[in-house]
């Protein structure tokens, strides 16, 4: 069936570089080996090479302005003034890099999770006595930029002022904080105006969360304002439906609206409520955020639903294209079949326009076909896996449930000082320890030294810890990229990318594993490297596992099976490392859940049942765990206080968090919620270069002591060490050890 022409938009693209430019001129320039302007002029190049990539697509609007030297929030927070008073005597990027990873003497802003994805973002913080001052001169020359290279095409990209105020730590009340940006606001679009711009992008993601029902008077007051510029806006949002504010968000005075076609129930939206006749819809309908290629049949029928009711439509990813690699053609190392149904950033682009030229009439190759004919042979290279769906079908209840209860089990496990201190897991990972598995995957090591050369970093480890007075050690994860990748790659039913980086934060990019196919472990993953670490050492060594939810949210998961269900999967094999770990003398083991909240669906009404598998996951993985074995969990960068029921019903014996940047709310969240098992306090922040000094850990942990019995505090970094260098990480371990002997003595002698 043929229709009208649609136009081709984008939201967003990957912004650190093909080859990662942007992370190695960032870590060039923290090092004092190039200046400012390199650094600059690196994020420049890549974001001209990303606009030519979607000229050449045939892209018909081109989002532009999206492109950071750290995080779009930040930016956002500096043009508009937004400068918390501990920065304000710093000035240009010494003031951005501080307010980003903090400087000495200066915590960084905290940073969390971008509503359900796996980047995380600064959270801004206005006072109540907040002056926003703007200054919008580099956002203004890189649209002009955009204008020279791309004319009409591009279309800046603005962060709407109520998704930055709602996602802030907000003084005051939030109309208030409207009142001073909307005029800032309307003066860029005034700017933008007088530049030539015919058309921007206004992103208001939050329209996708449940509280968005609460946000009706400031988001319409926004538009209102807006709208008497003059300038056409477009309304982005994605993620998700609009739910409840749907029948009142398409009668805004925008030109069009953006929704995501690929999550939630956008299209029995449109067809209970219809789609304004005088707006431009904008249609995500190729998922901006996994890396399969679409289902032809699928998603032509719901385009043909769409334009029954509206013709006048746009057709773009779902999102931003930050959330994905590249370019799919680059692995040319995985197998054959799989390859040709992956979809990256240029083939989502191709996808894009296909499905344009297709609702034309106009791709006389028919090259949907050929996609159809791809995954038919994909389906027959990746078939199920009897004994997998065998094991999931037997699962009992007792599965799920550990001997005794935590205050039984408490007295059996290993005894401990007052305030034990350990860490997360992972110590830095030098360019000495990345060369030696470069050498090993060229064949320039054999299995055997390279091997020799990993146990003699995890002696070093052990005794390091040991010399500082750590209590719990680790072996230091020398032979691991990555929390996830390790695992995957010893996991069947996984894949992996040679150049299939994404942006976690800054300048930490990831290479997510790909799940194609049902989940096993061929064989035993750590406890080599836990038996050698233990024969080292008196002390006890954890066990250290990434847990199932956090593995499938890190990784791009099938598309043809449920998330619940690839957990299980995932789950089943942990649980097998469990007990290796165990019957090989493991009495600590830490099974790491970062991921478990920002997998939570942004509609609260959807929280339930996710929470309920979510929690199940990690109880099939460690509830074989005997009980004189000590469970560790640890989560990282988001709140817990309002889920801190299903995270007490995970029957962790420890739970590690985040606390440093956040000071002390998040431990106070916890307390408040009553949490009854052991809690270990992230006393200082990893991802600062700066090293806190033993009085101020004192005061850290002082916080905590208010709040909580001593037995249940443990002392910790507030995540793992493997971004900092040693010169930074052994003197502030040797400061949080001295901290917690402090308080630990002072305890003992209030004890006498």
């Amino acid at each position: 069936m043929t229709f009208q022409t649609a136009q081709t938009a984008t939201l967003g693209y990957p912004r650190i570089g093909k080859n990662r430019e942007v992370k190695k001129a960032l870590e060039a320039f923290w090092s004092n080996k190039s200046d400012a302007e390199t650094l600059r002029q690196t994020v420049r190049d890549v974001e001209s090479a990303n606009w030519k990539t979607q000229l050449e697509a045939g892209i018909d609007r081109i989002g532009i302005g999206n492109s950071t030297l750290y995080d779009g929030v930040l930016d956002w927070s500096i043009r508009l003034g937004l400068i918390p008073d501990r920065f304000r005597h710093l000035a240009g990027l010494d003031r951005y890099f501080a307010m980003a990873r903090g400087k000495d003497g200066i915590s960084a802003l905290e940073m969390t999770k971008w509503f359900d994805t796996n980047y995380h973002y600064l959270v801004p913080e206005i006072a109540t006595d907040t002056k926003p001052e703007a200054n919008f001169a580099d956002f203004l020359a890189t649209v002009q930029r955009a204008k020279d290279f791309l004319g009409e095409r591009a279309v800046p990209i603005i962060l709407s002022p109520v998704t930055l105020l709602r996602l802030s730590r907000l003084e005051g009340n939030l109309a208030g904080h409207l009142a001073k940006l909307l005029p800032l606001y309307s003066n860029l679009f005034s700017q933008l105006k007088a530049l030539g711009v015919t058309e921007v992008q206004v992103h208001e993601p939050i329209l996708v969360t449940s509280s968005a029902v609460d946000l009706r008077e400031a988001i319409a007051t926004t538009y209102a304002q807006l709208a008497q510029v003059g300038l056409p806006i477009h309304l982005v949002t994605y993620f998700d439906d609009l739910g409840a504010t749907y029948p009142w968000v398409i009668e805004l005075p925008v030109a069009g609206i953006s929704l995501d076609f690929t999550r939630g129930r956008s299209l029995e939206l449109l067809q209970q409520h219809g789609f304004p006749s005088d707006k431009q819809l904008g249609v995500g309908i190729v998922d901006a955020r996994n890396i399969w290629k679409i289902r032809p049949e699928s998603v032509l029928s719901t385009l043909e639903t769409i334009q029954s009711i509206t013709a006048n439509i746009r057709l773009h990813p779902s999102s931003s294209l930050q959330f994905v690699p590249y370019d799919a053609t680059r692995e040319t190392k995985l197998p054959e079949p799989l390859r040709n149904v992956l979809s990256f950033a240029e083939q989502k682009l191709e996808e894009v326009v296909i499905l344009a030229h297709t609702l034309a009439g106009k791709d006389p190759s028919d090259r949907l076909a050929v996609v159809q004919t791809q995954w038919k042979t994909f389906e027959q290279f990746s078939p199920a896996n009897d004994r997998v769906q065998a094991a999931l079908k037997n699962l009992t209840t007792n599965d799920f449930v550990r001997s005794l209860s935590y205050s039984l089990r408490l007295d059996r496990q290993l005894p401990l000082p007052v305030l034990p201190t350990t860490t997360i897991g992972s110590f830095p990972q030098t360019a000495e320890v990345r060369q030696l598995r470069v050498k090993y995957k060229r064949g320039e090591l054999t299995e055997a030294e390279y091997q020799a050369a990993i146990d003699a970093r995890i002696a070093e480890c052990i005794k390091l810890q040991e010399d500082i007075g750590i209590d719990v050690l680790v072996h230091g994860e020398f032979e691991r990229t990555d929390m996830v990748e390790y695992f995957g790659q010893q996991l069947s039913g996984f894949a992996f990318t040679e150049n299939g980086w994404v942006q976690s934060y800054g300048s930490r990019y990831v290479r997510p594993p790909i799940i194609y196919g049902d989940v096993t472990r061929p064989q035993p993953m750590t406890v080599r490297e836990f038996q050698v670490a233990q024969a080292l050492t008196q002390n006890p060594v954890k066990g250290m596992l990434t847990g199932p939810v956090t593995i499938l949210n890190w990784s791009f998961p099938r598309a043809d099976i449920s998330r619940q269900d690839q957990a299980f999967q995932i789950a089943l094999a942990l649980r097998e490392e469990v007990a290796d770990l165990e019957a090989a003398g493991a009495q600590v083991i830490q099974v790491d859940e970062p991921a478990l909240r920002e997998g939570l669906p942004l509609k609260l009404e959807r929280w339930n049942q996710y929470l309920s598998w979510a929690v199940d996951t990690f109880r099939l993985a460690t509830a074989i765990a005997q009980p004189q074995t000590q469970i560790h969990t640890h989560m990282c960068y988001c709140e817990f206080g309002d889920i801190i029921k299903e995270i007490e019903r995970l029957d962790a014996d420890v739970i590690s968090i985040e606390n440093s940047r956040s000071n002390n709310r998040t431990l106070q969240e916890v307390t408040e919620a009553g949490y009854s098992h052991q809690i270990g306090n992230g006393v200082y922040d990893i991802h600062s270069p700066v090293v806190p000094t033993t009085e101020r850990l004192v005061q850290q942990l002082q916080a905590g002591i208010r709040n909580l019995p001593l037995r249940q505090i443990w002392v910790n970094p507030d995540c793992g060490l493997k971004t900092r260098r040693w010169e930074e990480v052994i003197p502030a371990l040797k400061n949080m050890v001295e901290a917690a002997k402090t308080l630990r003595e002072e305890a003992n002698a209030n004890a006498k």
